[in-house]
């Protein structure tokens, strides 16, 4: 007798919930708790972000960051800060791409430094532009805007997003592409370890 592959999964599902194993009516968690994990894995980011000599950055996305006219924009997004001891330099890197144990776009750019290219303007949203990102609020406008902290002393940050919502600062991903490391050298606080096997 040959059974068909919904006929096993039937049997299976069937089974196992009899005995605990898989819920027939599982429903998904709910807000609070999703919001709860959410909340904990950014808690224990920042945690992290300190353990390893950052500081936490809460920033709000701005755009007309060219004008005095900033205009606010929903959201807001935590980057921890290195800065450097011997020349001050900074960067910054989202929390999430810095605590996470899986590769992210944005980790893989800055460890591999894929050349930095051409183009016109300003280099680093050009080079984070090259590598499928973008830092640019409003496009090619010239308006201009970026990740704000009022009290930081790069108020209103270039920060390369990638579609994957990782993320590091565009200066500090193109001044490492050019053997310059600013801040701290970011592969040795990365939870994710690149392995070229």
């Amino acid at each position: 007798m040959k059974l068909s592959i919904l006929a096993i999964v039937t049997i299976a599902v069937t089974a196992l919930s009899g005995c605990g194993g898989i819920t027939a009516n599982a429903s998904p968690p709910t807000a609070a708790a999703a919001a709860a994990q959410t909340a904990h894995a950014s808690d224990a980011a920042g945690a992290y972000c300190k353990q390893t000599g950052g500081e936490v950055v809460l920033r709000h996305p701005v755009y007309g960051s060219n004008s005095s006219n900033l205009l606010f924009l929903a959201g807001e997004r935590s980057f921890c800060q290195y800065t450097s001891k011997k020349d001050g330099s900074r960067i910054h890197i989202l929390l999430e791409t810095l605590y996470t144990t899986k590769p992210s776009l944005a980790a893989l750019a800055y460890i591999l430094k894929p050349p930095t290219g051409s183009c016109n303007g300003n280099p680093a949203s050009c080079y984070c532009s090259l590598l499928g990102g973008s830092d640019q609020f409003g496009g090619t406008s010239g308006a201009g805007g970026g990740w704000y902290n009022k009290n930081s002393i790069d108020q209103t940050l270039e920060a390369c997003i990638f579609p994957d919502m990782s993320s590091i600062d565009s200066w500090g991903l193109t001044y490492h592409a050019g053997g310059i490391i600013r801040g701290i050298n970011l592969q040795k606080v990365m939870r994710y370890k690149y392995s070229r096997s």
